[in-house]
């Protein structure tokens, strides 16, 4: 007999079907027994009567709730139930995995222990429908993504994440053994990214593993993380670049609004929203102004440069001036960016690049490159940089390469505005910071 989910049993009145799932409720009682039965899509309630199968009723109050079952039964009609007005009468069971009593916590209790016990449990945490539906509503994201790429003729790409020469700036480095030399873990795959923009690939997107050696232990750091990235190439300035992204966000968002909206209601308790476009944008001088204005104060070591609370308090004034829940914050200074992003002509001390922030929290950086060698090249040595480690990504813009740009966002972070959630660990699924390996 093929298995039913538990969605499709209204369709199965008076028939005969076999379903899967994890007992999560078991009221055993005097001459009667009621299961409850979850699979990925619902809940179902089982009775059996004792008297008529009694080798039957014993076996299932051996059970430890949250046993993988297999149930064989008719399903009927009862308007009493409150789980659709159907259950099954029970037939047959089969114990696949049974549950050790008791539980290191109750999955669907009234209350749970707190985030970091949670962890040690990943795989118990997870089957809550809440975090379940998080993960549906990344696969949504990831794929709306992907279409609207593929739509604007972009290639997915897959760089290496073990290298012989550090990604980024040379901070926040994993290092590894690597035979008889040292490799690092991939920050990022910028130069990667930059290499087909020299290809001639010219639009090109990657989804896949990132790692920061960052002692953060903030709500918005992991040390790996899932890792979008893009890159095109022909464009005019980073404004070409953030008008693709804020196109490429509101159809993404779009899809998930179309296909988990009353899902998210219900079991986030948060309302979905697709942003406007375009975006806000604002300057980092004028940003400083509306800081200014508001009387905020950044910390002396974050000159030229935004804290989480100014990233608030700008994420706060967009809102209402503008109804918005995204604004790019553009032309950064170079002191605080990376030597290839290119500089303004007419003020050299200013990068064409950009901040994305979502609700107040910075969930991308992007820029225009600096495709031209020569100036790629003074611009590594100004920021202390020396050329023989970075000579194989100099050589990419050594034989024609156009003038491109691109961004990176975390994934999970964007999961963290879309949903409203209070912390990037509900975000993914196995969390990694500076002292969390296991799960």
């Amino acid at each position: 007999m093929e298995r039913t989910l538990i969605k499709d049993l209204m369709g199965k009145i008076g028939q005969q079907v076999k379903i899967q799932g994890w007992l999560q409720i078991l009221r055993d009682q005097k001459s009667m027994q009621f299961l409850v039965l979850r699979d990925r899509t619902g809940l179902v309630q089982i009775t059996l009567w004792k008297k008529g199968n009694p080798e039957l009723a014993e076996k299932i109050s051996t059970l430890g709730v949250e046993s993988a079952l297999t149930v064989f039964g008719k399903v009927v009609e009862n308007e009493v139930v409150k789980l659709g007005g159907i259950e099954i009468q029970l037939e047959n069971l089969k114990v696949e995995g049974n549950a050790e009593a008791p539980l290191p916590f109750e999955p669907f209790g009234e209350t749970l222990p707190d985030q970091d016990y949670r962890l040690d449990w990943r795989y118990l945490d997870l089957r809550r429908q809440r975090n379940r539906l998080i993960f549906e509503v990344q696969t949504t994201l990831e794929e709306g993504m992907r279409e609207y790429w593929i739509q604007h003729n972009f290639i997915e790409m897959h760089s290496p994440k073990t290298m012989g020469t550090p990604s980024e700036s040379g901070a926040e480095l994993f290092e590894i053994k690597y035979f008889d030399r040292t490799a690092y873990l991939a920050q990022s795959p910028q130069f990667y990214k930059q290499m087909a923009m020299a290809a001639g690939y010219e639009n090109v997107f990657e989804i896949g593993p990132v790692f920061r050696a960052d002692p953060s232990f903030t709500s918005r750091h992991m040390t790996e993380f899932t890792g979008v990235d893009m890159e095109m190439s022909w464009i005019d300035d980073h404004d070409d670049v953030m008008k693709f992204m804020e196109n490429w966000l509101a159809f993404s968002f779009q899809a998930v609004k179309d296909k988990h909206n009353e899902e998210i209601k219900t079991l986030l308790g948060t309302e979905m929203s697709v942003p406007s476009v375009p975006f806000p944008r604002m300057t980092m001088a004028e940003a400083y102004q509306v800081l200014k204005s508001m009387d905020y104060k950044l910390p002396p070591e974050k000159k030229g440069d935004l804290d989480p609370g100014a990233e608030r308090a700008l994420g706060n004034y967009i809102k209402e001036k503008y109804d918005n829940d995204f604004v790019f914050v553009t032309d950064w200074p170079a002191t605080v960016r990376p030597f290839y992003h290119m500089r303004h002509e007419d003020n050299p001390t200013l990068t064409k690049s950009f901040d994305l922030l979502g609700k107040g929290l910075e969930v991308t950086t992007g820029a225009q490159r600096e495709h031209r060698y020569d100036v790629l090249a003074a611009q590594a040595l100004e920021k202390g940089l020396t050329l023989p480690p970075i000579q194989n990504y100099l050589n990419y813009f050594r034989y024609g390469c156009p003038p491109h740009g691109g961004f990176g966002l975390g994934l999970s972070r964007l999961l963290m505005v879309l949903l409203d959630l209070p912390n990037i660990r509900e975000a993914v699924y196995l969390f990694r910071g500076p002292n969390r390996l296991e799960p």
